[in-house]
């Protein structure tokens, strides 16, 4: 069974230099390591959206509708490799081919600590079989999520897409390390004071504080 092994929004050193490590003193390594781990995914549930570095996720999206803006014009020179496109699609009864289309995650914020990319594209269409498509073919941009298609592609409307990328904070912004160590220390106190509170901290306050940092970047 494979492991969930995120690299974490804050490091166990970040947790324990401040006024935190109390609370994880009877902690071993390894112990420590997974509270962050848990902490982190528990920071990107709350805000619906991946935060920490991601590979090989495999989204599938329904190509729909299409920008007016983007119609083909007849008369517009195009290029060999659009022009055989447009020509298969006329030959199909189909020239109105989807060009755009967005993945689920992209920054919320902070757009310049993001990284991203595109490593495998595919479609399978409802007639005319299945199709890899050239990564370098198409205009992906991390910040907001959009990736288009080159003018000839293939594509239409009802298409399934299936697309795998990677992304995520390389540098992680510093409001989201302090949110992921209080929802880290709000998961400590409730499992070494789970009842009475006599230790002095409040998980419930805590974890307040985490989802209050974690507002912007949740997802509407």
């Amino acid at each position: 069974m494979a492991v969930d092994n995120p690299t974490p929004l804050a490091s166990v050193a970040n947790f324990t230099e401040g006024p935190f490590a109390n609370l994880v003193s009877g902690y071993s390594t390894q112990a420590k390591s997974n509270l962050m781990l848990q902490a982190t995914r528990a920071c990107e549930s709350a805000c619906d959206r991946r935060l920490a570095p991601f590979t090989g996720v495999t989204e599938t999206l329904r190509a729909e509708a299409m920008d007016v803006e983007d119609a083909l014009d007849a008369y517009v020179p195009l290029d060999p490799t659009s022009q055989l496109g447009f020509s298969r699609a006329q030959s199909l009864g189909s020239t109105l081919l989807v060009r755009h289309f967005w993945v689920r995650e992209f920054p919320p914020r902070y757009t310049e600590m993001w990284t991203g990319s595109i490593t495998a594209l595919s479609l399978a269409r409802s007639y005319s079989g299945t199709q890899t498509v050239n990564t370098s073919t198409v205009q992906y941009e991390p910040d907001t999520g959009h990736v288009r298609f080159q003018l000839g592609t293939f594509v239409p409307p009802g298409t399934t897409i299936l697309v795998t990328y990677g992304g995520g904070y390389g540098t992680v912004p510093a409001d989201l390390v302090q949110a992921c160590q209080y929802m880290a220390a709000s998961m400590a106190v409730k499992q070494l004071d789970p009842v009475d509170g006599r230790s002095g901290h409040d998980p419930d306050a805590l974890r307040a504080d985490a989802l209050e940092m974690l507002a912007p970047y949740t997802r509407r």
